[in-house]
This record gives structure tokens, sequence and C-alpha cells, in this order.
């Protein structure tokens, strides 16, 4: 009811315009980057008369003659800005220049949001910076904090969302899709993500119900945008865990941004519960230059060349697992060695041209490669014990022997993969329709040779046991070559359009591709719409569905089979078919002040219909897919978001999640392989309030723990959930030297600094050992235990950041 007198009163105080002549203002709303800005409110002060400005930052609004009036521009991240015309008279143009709201206190940045009028939400990528991050920093490490994403493995930058598999999640850098290697079994072996947070100038994330322009895959987008050096910068960092340099020059046409990092998480496997000879290191080198050609035509260059290797010679394992009353005890005595290599190389050069203002033009060549090498011959020999507890000392002693063995793991695994691509896309903005095309042609061709046995022994017999013949535990062979081609393109239109009560904006498209190896053709359909409503302008409203496909990439077609020896091959499935997900999402923001400070409350519900599924098991981040679709299921869920300035000046946010996952496999109904319950993330930021200096971050992520099942069963002998992950990492940084510091002025030695920075990071401050997978042993009966692998332990890791 007070709403209705509100409008009212305010109508009241209207009504003497109406009756006057009119004039119209028109304009451009620019940022200081002389970017249009879209979405800005323009209102008339004292009136409800207002309008936004469009994607070109256009607006025009009428307003009274005669007397002076004030127009005022606001926008959420923006400063507001008011223009008095003093006498208004006829028609006239204004154009206007908005400030970002941007409060740099060091390196704790806060940044102010537009409306989203789409799934896809932005992040700063500047927050990467000084958080406390066991891989060493990556753009990863704060996706996993927004609402839907989960990690359960530190060593790891992969992770899930919304119940999808790592391989759902597709990534783009500069509009092109990033591969990854193929054959890495854990986190120790990962090493550096790809995307260069040195380089990175936009990040968008979208967690489902993304837009046609973006490939085949069913779970989300991550769009990183490598930025233009406007000057000379340059940075070096380092800490226990490696160090990284970057430069960037821009002269009248050139610019270039180099950066190469080296990566070593020997000081956080040593952790472990494996005492063990780690000698791994992680090396990458990326670059991006544009040239202009001319004022509407620029040429660019990605590249990008990595390392990884991981020596690994374990010694002895002491493993304790249990409950509190019931606890085992597992020692373990190796003998061998692991040795692994990634190689990958990628680069990528485009053209970019604005044929008129109104219509772009791009065409882009790229290609990938990659060298996997994949090593080991390790034997341990295991004791398995009951301990007791002592209840009058409270100590803890060995107690009954529950079984003694041995085990041999061999393998001998090499991949070769290439990837070129060809790819046309082009734009019109039309104003408030804005229309988006693309063809994509990709030929692949791997060479994959799998070698691996498995070796078991209990109590001198061997694992399985057929009285006749000694027999490995499990074996696995392949000796495959593919070579095939895709093609896919996609069109897609985004109309803005008002009406009375708000602004709308709707996209629709629709993508298509054909695969030659199983000859399909697959068409996905997809639209979203938003609106925000003229009297509620704190309030966004979203909602999304489409179909997307998740096109198989060699993992998924391949297919195990058993010949006539017993002993397993690997062959391809040639009548696999793509994945099917069918995306319904609805969700908004609402954007409000408490103690004087901003903050937004996102909100998103979804619902996927799965179908035509190919079943996978996942160890540590391997994941074994069954080799054929035989599966359908869905997902179910609601993410939340509280993101804002608990502290006065720094954003921090706090994401909550809902889910429930299912898939029937030829009848057998279990939950998917990342299915979570819940799952809450925390980021958060502050500092000293009288030393803005000194700074302290936090990470934390707790989720309950993910389904799994007996080694080679699959999902016939059962499913059972691991313990919750738990895990809390801090960091504080000091900065040391300032770019308006007065000593920099008077020592030429430190005029050449813009910021030192110094810092101390706690990872697991808790110490809660997590568990990631799991060992499985066998007595002579061929009864399981399973033993947990835990991951890494409390971590001090000492860092320094210099910018130039």
């Amino acid at each position: 009811m007070y709403k209705k007198i509100y409008f009212f009163l305010f109508l009241l105080a209207s009504l003497p315009a109406f009756g006057q002549k009119r004039a119209t203002v028109t304009g451009i709303v620019y940022d200081f980057d002389n970017k249009p800005l879209d979405f800005v409110s323009v209102s008339l002060k004292g009136s409800i008369i207002g309008t936004f400005t469009d994607s070109k930052g256009t607006y025009s609004i009428t307003v009274p003659q005669g007397d002076s009036v004030t127009i005022v521009f606001s926008c959420m991240g923006y400063l507001k800005t008011q223009r008095v015309i003093p006498k208004m008279a006829t028609g006239m143009r204004l154009n206007v220049m908005m400030r970002e709201n941007a409060n740099t206190l060091g390196e704790i940045v806060i940044t102010g949001k537009q409306k989203q009028t789409s799934t896809m939400q932005k992040v700063d990528p500047r927050n990467v910076k000084l958080l406390a991050d066991p891989s060493g920093g990556s753009i990863e490490s704060i996706i996993v904090t927004l609402a839907g994403v989960s990690s359960t493995n530190e060593l790891s930058s992969q992770y899930s969302v919304r119940g999808g598999s790592y391989d759902e999640n597709i990534v783009y850098v500069n509009g092109i899709e990033v591969n990854r290697p193929l054959l890495i079994r854990s986190g120790q072996q990962e090493g550096l993500s790809f995307i260069n947070p040195n380089l990175t100038g936009s990040v968008g994330f979208s967690s489902g119900g993304y837009d046609a322009s973006y490939g085949d895959k069913m779970s989300s987008v991550l769009d990183i945008g490598y930025r233009k050096p406007e000057n000379f910068e340059a940075s070096a960092s380092g800490s226990f865990l490696g160090g990284n340099f970057h430069v960037g020059s821009a002269g009248k046409r050139f610019t270039q941004i180099t950066g190469i990092r080296y990566k070593t998480n020997k000081s956080l496997v040593g952790t472990m519960d494996t005492e063990a000879e780690y000698d791994p290191y992680f090396v990458d080198a990326q670059t991006y230059m544009t040239y202009a050609l001319s004022p509407r035509w620029e040429a660019s260059f990605l590249g990008n060349y990595s390392k990884n290797v991981y020596r690994f010679r374990p010694i002895t394992q002491t493993t304790s697992f249990g409950t509190l009353t019931d606890v085992r005890n597992f020692t373990v005595y190796f003998d061998g060695w692991e040795k692994d290599k990634f190689e990958t190389a990628f680069g990528a050069l485009s053209l970019k041209g604005r044929l008129t203002d109104k219509l772009d033009m791009s065409l882009t060549a790229s290609a990938f490669s990659s060298y996997e090498h994949v090593n080991y011959d390790i034997s341990g020999e295991y004791w398995l014990s009951e301990q007791e507890l002592d209840t009058e000392s409270g100590t803890t002693q060995e107690g009954e022997l529950l079984g003694v063995g041995a085990y041999l793991e061999h393998a001998r695994n090499n991949l070769e993969m290439k990837v070129r691509k060809f790819t046309f896309s082009g734009s019109y903005n039309a104003g408030k329709l804005l229309s988006k095309w693309g063809l994509t042609f990709q030929n692949e061709s791997i060479d994959d040779k799998i070698k691996e046995w498995q070796l078991r022994d209990s109590s001198g017999y061997s694992i399985p046991n057929s009285g006749e013949l000694v027999k490995v535990y499990s074996n696995l062979q392949s000796n495959n070559n593919l070579s095939s081609t895709r093609i896919s393109g996609y069109l897609q239109e985004t109309y803005k359009f008002r009406i009375q009560d708000g602004l709308f904006t709707l996209n629709a498209g629709l993508r298509a591709s054909h695969w030659s190896l199983n000859k399909e053709t697959i068409i996905s359909p997809r639209a979203s719409l938003a609106y925000v409503p003229n009297k509620e302008r704190d309030i966004t409203l979203r909602m999304a569905l489409g179909v997307y496909y998740q096109a198989p990439f060699y993992k998924e077609f391949r297919e195990t089979v058993l010949d006539t020896n017993g002993d397993s091959h690997i062959t391809l499935n040639k009548d696999i078919k793509s994945q099917k997900s069918i995306h319904f999402v609805f969700g908004g923001d609402y954007e409000f002040k408490t103690m004087d400070r901003p903050f937004k409350f996102t909100t998103e519900m979804y619902y996927k219909k799965l179908s035509d599924l190919v079943p996978y098991t996942v160890d540590n981040v391997k994941i074994t897919y069954y080799g054929k679709n035989m599966a359908s299921g869905y997902i179910a869920g609601l993410d939340m978001k509280l993101f804002g300035e608990f502290v006065p000046g720094t954003d921090s946010w706090v994401s909550f999640s809902l889910m429930k996952s299912q898939q029937d496999i030829n009848g057998l109904k279990v939950p998917l392989p990342t299915d979570q319950s819940y799952n809450f993330s925390l980021y958060f930021q502050d500092y000293v309030p009288r030393n803005k200096r000194l700074k302290m971050n936090m990470r934390g992520l707790f989720s309950q723990g993910l389904p799994t099942t007996p080694s080679n069963q699959g999902y016939n002998k059962g499913v059972f959930r691991m313990p919750s992950y738990r895990r809390v990492d801090i960091g504080f940084s000091w900065q040391a030297l300032g770019e308006e510091d007065a000593i920099r002025q008077r020592n030429s030695f430190l005029k050449g600094f813009k910021n030192i920075w110094l810092g101390l990071d706690i990872f697991n401050l808790l110490d809660i050992k997590n568990t990631n997978s799991y060992y499985w042993i066998s007595d002579v009966y061929n009864n399981q235990y399973a033993v947990p692998n835990y991951l890494t332990g409390r971590q001090l890791n000492l860092k320094f950041i210099a910018e130039f």
C-alpha cells in the first residue's frame, strides 16, 4: 500500500512537467576508456521520467522546456553523475563520461558491477594477486568460490560445476578454446593452469544457460580476455611454490604482453603421508601480441609453451584411518620410481577488422599439440593392522595384524595429440539488435599407446587366484590412432527493448555441429531473457533455457573390452553419441545498501535433464569412461551468493549451494560422481584500519564428500561417500613500497618500482586431512579395504611481489 501512495505523491510532483512544452536530450555515455556504457539509468531529477542507455551507450530522454533541469546518470559500479542544463529551450546533445567507482586499497580492489542481463557473470582478476592459493596463483582459485562451483583437490585447478565433470567445462582465451592434456591422473602431476593471471584483463564465467556463441559442453564456460597494455609494465614474484615474471609494452601500433612462470609443489606434497623423493617442476611461457595494420584492422598472436615434469620415488607411507574406536594402520615400504612428462604448445593468429561502424569481422587460425608420457614401476610391501587404545595412558599400540601383501604397478603410456582450427566470426550492431555468427572447422589427430598392469599378492597368493595360473589384478592395453574433423557454427541475436514497466534483454541463438567420426549432426537452440523493472531498479530477473551437447573428445569413446584371455583392451566406439543436457535456469539479483555499504544478493534455481550419458568414475583427477551411451539422469539445485563490502572498501562474498543428482545406468540408479548435496565457500578480504598497508585474505571451502566406488568394480558393487572436504587458506600481505611513497622520489633505485609486497600464507590453516581418493588393498579372500589417500597438510608459504 505504501508503495502506491509513494508513487502517487511522486506522480503529483511531476504533473507540472506534463503541461509544459517538451524538448529532447540525446547523447552517449562513456567510461574513462572511451567505451560506451549500457544499462546506465538516465533520469530527470525530481521526476519519474527516465530511461536506460543501449548497447552503444546512447540514450534519449524528453524533458520540459523553460527553467533549468538536472539530468542524473547512475550505474552500479560507477560514480553518480549529474548535469545541470540552465535553460532548456530546444533539443540538445549531451555526452557524459562516468568514472568507475573502484577504490584501490593497495591490491585489495573494490569494483562495482553493472547489471547482469545474462548468465555470464564478471569476476575481477586482480583479486588473485595476493590470494593465499596452494596452486601458486590461478584464476580457478577464485572461480571455485563462486556459487555452484566445487573443488575437492587443492593440487588441481580442475573444478566441477553444478554436478558436471571436469571435462564438461569449456575454457576460452581471447575467444579461442583451450585444450588440456588427457593422461593426467593426479593433482601432483597437473602443474600450471593454462591461464596466466598476470596477462588477464577480463574474466567471465557462466555456470549454465550460456548463449549459442559458446561451444559444445554441458556444464560451464570460463571466458578469459588477455589485455593490451597501454604503457610499459612489468612484475616479478616468488614464493616456496615457484615464481613468475611478466613484461608488457605499447607503441603506436604494436603492443605485447609476455609472461613466464615456474612452479614446484615439492614443499606442498611433502606434507602428505607418503615419504618420498619429490622432484616436480612446471614451466610455461605465454605471449599476446597485437599490431594495428590500420585504424580499422588489427592482427594478433597468442602463443603458449608449457612443460610439466613429475619425478617421484616413494620410500614409505604410514596412514591411520577408521573411527575413534576402530583405528587401523596401513604401512607400506616402497621401491621403484615414476617419471611423467607433459609437453604442450599452442599458437593462434587472428585478423580482426571493422568494415563499418556496425560490422566487425575476424578470422583465426590456431594449432595445439600435446606430447604426454607416463612411466612408472612401483612396488610396495604393506602391513594392515589394528591400533588399540590404552585407556590408562591414552596412547595407541599395534594390535591384531589384519593382512600383509605386496603389489607391483607398471605403466608405459604415451599419447600424442594435435588439434588444428580455423574460425570465421562476425557481429553486426544495429543499436537495439546485436547479431553474432561464427563458423569453425577443426581437425584432430590422436596417437594413443597404453601398456599398464597391476599385480597384487596377499599372504603369498596372487590375486585373483585361480589355483593354476598367476594372473595380474588388472591390465590395460591400447594402440589406437584417430583422425577426424568437426564443423560447427552458430547464429545468435540479442535484442533490447523497453516497455512502460522496464527494460528487457532477449538473447536467442542456434548452434549446430557435425563430426565425421560418427556422422552425427547436433543442433542446439538456446535462449535467455532478462528484465530490469523501472520501479524497482535494484532488481534484475533472468531466465534461460537451452539444449547443450557434450561432443565426445577421445576419452569419452574409449571402451574397455576383454579378450578371450581375460586381458583388457581399449577400442574406439565409433557409434558413440553426444551426451545431452537440457538446461532450465531462473534467477536474479537484488542490490541493496546496509551500513551505507553496497551489497548484491544473487540466486539461481536450475534443472538439467540428462540423456545419452556416458557413465564414468573418478580417481583423484583421472576420469575413466564406460565408452558408450548407457545412462540418463537429472541434476537440480539452488545457488546463492552474497557479494559486497563486508569490510568497508573491500569486496568479499559468501556462496552456498544445494544440489541433487541421479543417473540411471541400465536400471541402476546412483548419484553422479560429482554429486554434492551442499557446498559452502567464502572469499573474504580485510585490512588493519590504521594501517591499510597490511592486508588479509581468506578462502574457505566446505562441501559434502564425493561418491566413489571400489577399484575396478564400477557401480555394481555399490557406492559410498568420502568424508566432507574442509579447507581454509589465509594470507597476510604488507605493502613495503607504494606508488606514492616519498622515498621513491629520493632513491634512484626505488624509482623503478611501483609496488613491493611481502606476504605470508598459511595453507590448510586447520590442518584437516582431506581424502581425495582411496588405495584398495585385498586379502587372500579378495576382500577389499579402502585406504584413504590424504591430501596436503598445513604449510607455510613466504612470497614477494614487485611491480615496475
